[in-house]
């Protein structure tokens, strides 16, 4: 009993414990150490590296630096802030070097990548004096560098008898950055001097000065020339990667100095994009490419001959490495065989090595190592752990971690327990799933009612445990154990099946046919078990109808009924639903097609050809009918004269719906054309097709005569022809003009003037032998650059008439006002049937102006008024005879004298009084001023109110009586005089009143009229802003 208790307790312990290890893993990096170059000249002078992993529990931390151990507790200069490596005051010997993170929890170690550390520094140079140099003119010479002990990018560069400014890289000089070393082809005298190599390390920013070399150019012996010889070069053979850049150096010494010039030993044009520095020395290819790598040559030449140095780049085709494959996390039941596999790509072929624990791991027993390829056979507990695969070339190496946790459990269906409930209908096929987690696996067996199941016609049970029951009856209803086992213990889990009837739809959708705009219902009704809560799905053409965002579809119904109704249908309503009922058991579908007829989608490709001047030929292919055969074509045209498109006449005269072509006629020649075709079905006029390129007819001769020829008038001896132009869409071609063709009447000659102008109406012939009004037939025609047109019918012109050769005599005027004059004069005689008088001219000035600038007034009798004078004045005034001739001769000339200006001050101190049935209305007498026309009396002029009417009144008085008004007066005072009408007065309004009152209205000079009224009558006071005068409104109290 008590070993049983103890087997039961493990049992126990290993489940707690996979339970809490589900949410618990093994240290994964986040960030890993990475090369790193360090300036030492860095002023914060530490150095830090990142590494940080995650886990659970978290991990903790070491460091390796060339596989060994870093004590970060008694080693000063190391610190671990979590994860990371921190190097305070690092040294470049002794901190230098490969370091490696390893993080470690309760699960597993791993280790990071390895991370080379490197620190650029610049020592200073030795302080020995350096060696004088001799060399002889015209020789050559090399001054060392030799620069101190360094790390990173170097610059070298000379300096000359300590000037501030470096030496100048020319032709005959060059400093090599290879070496550093300071070439000169050719020693003249001026380079004797003491030189300072400089050195700068680009990362440090730190720069040194050698001790100066002096050099010493002797002229006693001048050096002879001699041929080239390369001092700088590059190597033989060169491997360069891709995409990286290369400087190829090239310097010869010589007398004389050597030109140096590079090309390809193959013959083929240097790369477009090679610079070539410093006089020709230094050759640089950015971005090498395939394409780059060859045979390059520097030759170098003078006057004495020639030499060449050869090098060659080989393309290196470095591939970083890359995983293709790499590791998952494995949880695996004790006893299973393990198989992990990882695989890099990368040039050169990688190799690979496996860790566990950041350890390395060897084949031996139930390990098997084969490059990428770790297989553990028959797994125990101690297997567990992380592991890492390690791919690895000349370039660098990738890490893979995994871990490998393996489990020892009895069955559990904790996480994963049967079903509790499954509903299915009659008929129908179902899957119980058993799937306990167990390790190693569990064997299953199911239950119901007691019964274990065995394997029959209708039940299954699967190899994984799981039960399958096909053609599901009433019967299978029930509940249902899964009993699962293995040598750790026995659990299992029950659930229940419920067997409900199948849902059919009774109702389904029907295929319709539909017209644009209508609506129509699709039905869809089910049957299903009572329990049981359809829900309905439409699809249109796969996808499922959003009702709240397409507003053309609704679901009408309930319960069992999920209609579709397509409201004001479209052609992109056409294609299949898919009504789709769906219950706690099942889901049933039927579809339907819906086709949505419309008028026809736009013809396409238009294309004119065949073309005339009267006629074009148009192809078209046929554009979507829309479920709608095409009937007949309908074709349009447009020109820059037409007012939008109109129909043509065709051939054949209706085009039927199976035509893609057609001849269009009685075009206009020499007019821009676009067409357009309009398809026509059952349904409607559907859009036109894309208008045609813009064509041109061809010319031809004018059809169209001018119209409405006519004519007439004119001077003396003149025939004046007048037409209505030809419109330029009937002009049918360049150059158009008119054919005006005259002749006497009786006369066989026909006189013709050509006129060059398009938009020319009128011609006038003039010919003094010309009689007046005679008698000529006419006709006009038409030109164009091809030939000429039709001619108009014949008309009859009468040739202008004779104009007046009498004056007007008996002239009289008389002044009629200050502003008016009226004249009268004798009618003028015609002296023969060829001159005839329409009108007369009345020439009117002011005296001491000239006749030139006189006024001028036509009137058809002998009477005539001349208005708009100035008062006293005295005007000049002519009349003569007019007619379509001309005028003719002017009478001689009257004066006559306007009267004096009327009086200019309005009638003042108005009153009018109410008694009895009159109104008495009086004001202050006008007297004129002395320029002014006396005054001879005064005119009233009264208009009523309402109706409108104007009565004026005269009398020689300052005062009327008028009749009580029965709707309201608006009055006018002036005052009279032979000069005319004086200034009003201004409005004044009478109301409408009752003759029983008395009332008094006044308006003194410069005032409003103001007004009492008796019997304690209420005066309401009104001002008009637009005829300024005063009203008044009387009630009674």
């Amino acid at each position: 009993m008590k070993m049983l208790l103890s087997w039961k307790l493990l049992i126990l312990l290993s489940l707690k414990e996979y339970v809490t290890e589900n949410t618990r893993h093994g240290p994964v990096f986040t960030q890993e150490p990475s090369d790193s170059v360090f300036p030492l000249s860095n002023d914060d002078k530490q150095v830090f590296m990142n590494c940080k992993a995650k886990g659970n529990p978290p991990p903790h931390y070491k460091w390796k630096v060339d596989s060994r151990d870093i004590n970060t507790v008694s080693d000063p200069n190391y610190s671990l802030i979590e994860g990371n490596l921190l190097i305070n005051n690092p040294h470049v010997v002794s901190h230098k070097g490969v370091y490696q993170c390893i993080a470690a929890n309760t699960f597993g170690t791993i280790v990071s990548r390895e991370a080379k550390v490197q620190f650029a520094f610049l020592q200073n140079f030795s302080r020995k004096p350096r060696n004088m140099v001799s060399v002889r003119e015209g020789q050559a010479v090399v001054l060392l560098c030799g620069p101190p002990p360094h790390y990173g990018e170097m610059r070298y560069s000379w300096g000359f008898n300590g000037q501030r400014n470096f030496l100048q890289q020319d032709t005959r000089r060059f400093v090599s950055q290879k070496t550093g070393n300071l070439y000169i082809a050719k020693v003249e005298a001026l380079d004797a001097g003491n030189y300072t190599c400089t050195v700068r390390n680009m990362m440090t920013n730190v720069t040194v000065f050698s001790p100066p070399t002096p050099v010493v150019v002797r002229r006693d012996v001048v050096m002879g020339e001699y041929e080239p010889k390369i001092e700088v070069q590059f190597p033989n053979i060169l491997q360069v990667s891709k995409g990286s850049s290369v400087k190829l150096e090239c310097f010869a010494l010589g007398n004389p100095v050597p030109d140096i010039s590079w090309k390809r030993a193959d013959g083929n044009p240097l790369p477009g994009k090679i610079k070539i520095n410093h006089s020709n020395r230094v050759l640089e290819i950015p971005y090498f490419r395939p394409e780059d790598a060859g045979v390059y040559e520097c030759v170098a030449e003078n006057s004495r001959g020639r030499n060449i140095a050869r090098g060659q780049l080989i393309f290196h085709n470095v591939e970083h490495l890359q995983w293709v494959q790499t590791l998952r996390d494995s949880h695996m039941a004790i006893n299973a065989n393990l198989q992990w596999e990882c695989k890099a790509s990368g040039k050169p072929e990688p190799t690979y090595r496996w860790l566990k624990n950041g350890r390395r791991l060897s084949a031996e027993g139930r390990i098997h190592v084969e490059d990428g390829r770790l297989t553990i056979s028959s797994i125990s507990q101690s297997d567990s752990g992380m592991y890492q695969c390690v791919s690895e070339n000349e370039h660098g190496a990738l890490y893979a971690s995994a871990e490998l946790k393996v489990v020892a459990s009895p069955p559990d269906f904790t996480q994963r327990p049967v079903r509790k409930s499954t509903v299915i209908q009659k008929g129908g096929e179902v899957v119980l799933e058993c799937r306990p987690h167990a390790s190693p696996r569990a064997t299953t067996s199911w239950w119901k009612g007691g019964e274990q199941l065995k394997d029959s016609k209708r039940q299954t049970i699967m190899e994984d445990g799981t039960l399958r029951i096909t053609n599901i009856s009433r019967s299978d209803g029930g509940m249902y154990t899964c009993v699962a086992s293995n040598h750790f213990g026995t659990s299992s889990s029950t659930g229940t099946l419920l067997v409900k009837e199948p849902t059919k739809i009774v109702v389904p959708p029907l295929s319709l046919d539909a017209s644009v705009g209508q609506s129509l219902v699709l039905p869809c009704e089910v049957s299903s078990d009572p329990s049981l809560t359809p829900t309905f799905k439409w699809f249109f053409n796969g996808k499922a109808i959003d009702f709240s965002r397409q507003e053309n579809f609704e679901m009408i119904g309930g319960g069992f009924t999920g209609d579709l109704m397509v409201k004001n249908t479209q052609l992109k309503h056409s294609g299949k639903y898919v009504c789709m009922v769906k219950t706690e058991v099942d889901t049933v579908s039927a579809a339907a097609d819906l086709i949505v007829r419309g008028p026809p989608g736009a013809p396409e490709g238009l294309v004119v050809s065949d073309i005339t001047d009267t006629t074009v030929t148009l192809s078209w292919g046929s554009g979507p009918d829309n479920h709608s055969p095409v009937t007949m074509y309908i074709l349009q045209a447009r020109t820059p004269f037409s007012f939008g498109w109109q129909t043509v006449r065709t051939v054949p005269d209706s085009v039927p719906g199976q035509m893609t072509q057609a001849k269009v006629k009685d075009l206009n020649a020499w007019v821009d054309y676009q067409f357009r075709v309009v398809a026509i079905n059952s349904v409607g006029v559907g859009e036109p097709s894309m208008a045609s390129q813009q064509i041109r007819t061809k010319a031809a001769a004018p059809k169209v005569a001018p119209a409405n020829v006519s004519g007439g008038g004119g001077a003396r001896g003149e025939l004046v022809i007048t037409w209505e132009p030809v419109p330029e869409e009937q002009q049918s071609g360049e150059d158009f003009g008119y054919i005006v063709a005259f002749r006497l009447l009786g006369s066989l000659t026909w006189m013709k003037t050509a006129l060059a102008s398009a938009d020319t109406s009128r011609y006038v012939y003039k010919n003094h032998s010309v009689q007046p009004l005679s008698l000529f037939e006419v006709k006009v025609g038409t030109f164009n650059s091809l030939e000429e047109g039709p001619y108009s019918p014949v008309v009859r012109i009468f040739s202008a008439e004779e104009e007046p050769t009498e004056a007007p005599s008996g002239v009289f005027g008389q002044a009629l006002s200050a502003s008016q004059i009226e004249v009268h004069w004798e009618p003028v005689l015609p002296r023969s049937s060829t001159e005839k008088i329409i009108a007369y001219e009345v020439l009117f000035w002011g005296e001491g102006s000239p006749q030139s600038e006189a006024e001028r007034v036509k009137v058809p009798n002998t009477t005539a008024l001349l208005s708009g004078l100035r008062g006293s004045t005295v005007y000049r005034i002519s009349v003569r005879a007019y007619n379509s001739a001309g005028h003719g001769p002017g009478s001689t000339a009257i004066d006559v004298s306007t009267k004096k200006p009327p009086p200019s001050q309005p009638p003042e101190n108005i009153e009018w009084n109410l008694t009895n049935s009159k109104i008495l209305l009086k004001w202050e007498h006008v007297k004129a001023l002395e320029n002014e026309s006396e005054v001879t009396g005064y005119k009233i002029v009264c208009r009523q109110t309402w109706k409108g009417t104007t009565t004026e009144l005269e009398t020689s008085k300052a005062s009327v009586e008028l009749q009580v008004p029965s709707e309201g007066y608006l009055i006018e005072i002036k005052a009279l005089s032979r000069g005319g009408d004086g200034t009003s007065s201004g409005p004044i309004h009478i109301p409408k009143m009752d003759s029983k009152f008395q009332t008094v209205g006044r308006r003194k000079r410069n005032s409003s009229l103001t007004g009492s009224f008796l019997f304690s009558q209420k005066l309401t006071k009104h001002k008009c802003k637009k005829n300024s005068f005063t009203q008044f409104t009387m009630d009674k109290n």
